[in-house]
């Protein structure tokens, strides 16, 4: 609990001292303080903290090879776009642009990807929302840092969990047979992915 009240505590202190009102649940958007203008203008000072000082920072210090080329939003900080690079067949003969967005009550609650770029993948629908249990409702949890997002979603990327599907069709050809969803996979790759970077 230590960590997590930390990080609700920094952030109560990035929001000028605004605190949760009485009884509410973590994820509620209600605060007791501070002006509306101030708590959802996207470039206050905690979305500044998100982006510049702390979240952000640490995954460009880290050098993530595999979420590359990452921006955000000018307009809007709590966006951010980067690109996947998986390591491991058949979706290594391309990327996938991704975009992060930050709801106004983050940390509190989780932040929503979008494939951006086509993917053939089980876990990732046509409109490119992501079976991702780390950041579902249920299971979010405010201590999580968004390195770790990432790195679950490059780690569904890489393998695939039939068992949990968005596209029941692909979980099941995935399932029984594997050499015609690769070869399947990897024209889609080659079709739609974007160019992977070159260091």
């Amino acid at each position: 609990m230590g960590l997590i009240q930390g990080r609700a505590a920094e952030w109560r202190t990035l929001q000028g001292g605004a605190q949760l009102g009485s009884g509410a649940c973590p994820g509620a958007s209600r605060l007791s303080s501070g002006s509306p203008s101030e708590l959802l203008d996207p470039s206050g000072r905690w979305r500044r903290h998100l982006c510049e000082d702390t979240e952000l920072e640490e995954i460009r210090k880290c050098g993530m090879k595999n979420f590359r080329n990452i921006q955000v939003d000018e307009a809007n900080l709590l966006t951010w776009q980067g690109l996947i690079v998986p390591d491991n067949p058949p979706y290594d003969k391309g990327a996938f642009r991704i975009e992060i967005n930050f709801p106004a009550e983050y940390p509190f609650k989780p932040p929503k990807i979008t494939f951006k770029t086509k993917i053939y993948h089980p876990n990732i629908d046509e409109k490119g929302q992501v079976c991702l249990p780390v950041i579902s409702a249920e299971n979010w949890k405010p201590a999580t840092k968004t390195d770790q997002v990432i790195q679950s979603l490059i780690a569904l990327v890489n393998d695939p969990q039939p068992e949990h599907p968005l596209r029941a069709d692909l979980a099941e050809e995935y399932s029984k047979d594997r050499k015609k969803f690769c070869k399947n996979a990897e024209e889609f790759t080659k079709k739609y992915g974007e160019k992977r970077p070159v260091d």
